[in-house]
């Protein structure tokens, strides 16, 4: 079978405006918590796609790590790619893609640095090699070799023993939506997508796109 010949019919559920929370916060959350509830793997698995100051395009896997009414918070290294092309763009697009549902979310908005005590807190709850291993990693630079990065782990862990600090280089981002569509797969690609736009006072407008 050829590429072209890979398809599938997407039989799993609708998206009617009707049964749609009037919050996409709300929406969000439930099509979440039945992602959980299915044992879709890496349910809080996402796609954030940033541009860089040359104007490129980059995505990549990440995990969401803290949502509320604020917005969609996960954690890096301040000098990573993702940080420049936020640096340079403070906005991003995140893409959850729940495969057993059929469904996709995708989430638009403007990006800003949790607070130091937020980072503070998440650092905390990390398990200790996830804690040392932002220490050992200088996250999107080139490396000599895999030695290298496990002789840096080495020295970080002999350095910090059980209780490494937050380096100041590491901590959280929260994107702040401002869009949102829900995507619900249905039979012969005439797909469900709900589309929810800020008013900027707190409301949010849903209309449907063609698919």
């Amino acid at each position: 079978m050829s590429i072209a010949d890979l398809r599938q019919d997407y039989l799993q559920g609708a998206l009617r405006e009707s049964e749609a929370a009037a919050s996409p916060f709300d929406q969000f959350t439930v099509w979440f918590d039945q992602a959980l509830a299915t044992h879709v793997p890496e349910t809080n698995a996402m796609t954030l796609a940033t541009v860089g100051a040359d104007g490129r395009p980059s995505a990549r896997i990440v995990l969401l790590k803290g949502q509320d009414a604020r917005g969609f918070s996960f954690f890096t290294n301040y000098e990573s790619r993702k940080a420049e092309d936020l640096a340079a763009h403070p906005f991003a697009s995140l893409l959850f893609f729940w495969i057993p549902l059929e469904r996709q979310v995708r989430i638009e908005g403007r990006v800003e640095r949790v607070s130091d005590a937020e980072s503070d807190e998440y650092y905390a709850k990390r398990p200790l090699g996830s804690r040392i291993g932002a220490w050992a990693s200088d996250q999107s630079r080139e490396v000599a070799s895999r030695q290298v990065l496990e002789t840096r782990e080495q020295e970080a862990r002999a350095r910090f023993g059980d209780a490494p600090p937050r380096p100041p280089h590491w901590g959280g981002y929260r994107l702040v939506p401002d869009t949102f569509e829900f995507w619900q797969g249905r039979s012969s690609r005439l797909h469900d997508r709900l589309r929810y736009r800020s008013d900027g006072a707190g409301g949010w407008a849903i209309s449907r796109l063609a698919p």
